[in-house]
């Protein structure tokens, strides 16, 4: 268990883009747009303040949205945050980011401000909007100049998996501090993203080689393996290995629902992980102390994952659930784009 417990908190459902992989506004979703009021962050804020206390945690906020900065009393929320002395991450938008709202982001705490790239120009704009990708290229050097950790986000799935290489290079050609990338989690009618499983494995061969490049060079980049199944990989060339002290019962790594984090909506619906349907309370009627306790528990049990329960990896994997729900409907089966053979 982590010192931190991460708090993915979507203040407004306001945003400049209607993203073609979007999961919020997914299947005409999300029609009435919500600002949380200021009186309700105060309560969130408090309430995430009590569960941590009890639980021997420090909160860590992802502010997000929609994008945060549309919220009319963000900066409000900024100074609260900054009173109380709490390190965060911002996730939005690059469209009214500048060097004075960064400096601004910097004085009050924002240790990362995080970007989304989806491809190169074309491939991108396609997925968000015409001249997000230049956009996103002139905030980087905003965030980084006010001293503010840089980290680019992909989604990947068939369209612009092999575009990734390219994003590579151009994340360290504009000196970015993070890099990482999560598969597209299908919503709706279409469940299929087409990356079959063994071209996934080659796909993460390829970008591994390209990270050891860099690495060999000096670049400064880290490169985050934010999908699980990296650990498959690692440990099938032999970097990764399972700890001899390691208990075949606990749970060490992998993903982090009904672990070590959870999502807060404008209206106040708690979700164990905004990528599926997940609601599990209301920060606003419960103590998210008890909905960790008491209702992510479902999440906890790890037995019932149909393939990874039978596999040495099961503390340190599981592959992403959401993509395997998004795909399947259930949150226990396999994971659509995990090679491995299990008996």
């Amino acid at each position: 268990m982590k010192p931190y417990f991460a708090f993915q908190w979507h203040i407004t459902d306001y945003c400049d883009q209607r993203c073609k992989h979007c999961y919020i506004f997914s299947e005409g979703k999300c029609t009435d747009l919500l600002h949380m009021p200021l009186d309700g962050m105060k309560k969130v804020i408090a309430n995430c303040e009590d569960m941590c206390k009890q639980l021997g945690r420090t909160p860590y906020f992802y502010i997000t949205g929609g994008d945060p900065i549309l919220h009319p009393d963000f900066w409000t929320l900024m100074d609260i945050i900054k009173s109380k002395g709490y390190k965060f991450t911002t996730m939005g938008n690059p469209f009214h980011l500048n060097d004075d709202v960064c400096e601004q982001l910097k004085d009050c705490g924002c240790e990362k401000y995080q970007l989304s790239i989806d491809g190169m120009r074309e491939t991108h704009d396609m997925f968000r909007k015409k001249g997000s990708f230049d956009s996103t290229i002139k905030a980087i050097k905003h965030i980084k100049d006010a001293g503010i950790k840089c980290a680019i986000m992909s989604t990947v799935s068939d369209v612009n998996i092999k575009e990734m290489p390219e994003v590579i290079d151009l994340v360290v050609e504009n000196k970015v501090d993070i890099f990482a990338f999560g598969r597209y989690c299908p919503t709706g009618e279409e469940k299929e993203i087409a990356i079959k499983p063994l071209e996934y494995r080659d796909f993460l061969d390829t970008l591994w080689k390209k990270y050891e490049h860099y690495k060999a060079q000096g670049v400064k980049t880290y490169f985050n393996l934010k999908d699980h199944l990296w650990t498959l990989y690692l440990y099938e060339k032999g970097i990764f290995k399972i700890p001899e002290s390691a208990d075949k019962n606990m749970v060490y790594d992998g993903c982090h629902c009904g672990i070590c984090h959870m999502t807060i909506l404008p209206n106040g619906d708690v979700y164990a992980c905004r990528r599926f349907e997940s609601k599990v309370g209301n920060v606003f009627e419960e103590s998210l102390r008890d909905i960790f306790i008491d209702k992510e528990e479902i999440y906890r049990d790890f037995d019932k994952f149909e393939k990874c329960s039978k596999c040495e990896l099961r503390g340190f994997c599981r592959g992403c659930p959401a993509v395997t729900y998004g795909t399947t409907g259930s949150f226990y089966g396999t994971d659509p784009q995990c090679w491995k053979e299990v008996e």
